[in-house]
């Protein structure tokens, strides 16, 4: 399954959508306190994200893998 759409909301959630239209929301604030993860604790960095269809990354190379969003996303009604 691909992304097609990603958007960073407030308090370090993504809205995300995959190609099958469906839309969820993935928290990353558990993620935030691994090393790779830490720098995205600024807002600022955490914004500026890169859809890479199968996943999803940061400029200081922290990424989240599809299946890994999927996984464990809210799913929107």
């Amino acid at each position: 399954m691909n992304i097609t759409e990603v958007i960073p909301q407030d308090d370090y959630v993504l809205y995300v959508k995959a190609e099958d239209g469906k839309t969820g929301f993935f928290d990353v604030k558990p993620y935030l306190s691994s090393e790779a993860f830490e720098p995205l604790k600024d807002k600022l960095l955490f914004a500026q994200l890169h859809n890479g269809g199968y996943f999803v990354e940061w400029g200081c190379g922290a990424d989240i893998s599809v299946d890994t969003i999927l996984a464990r996303w809210r799913a929107s009604p």
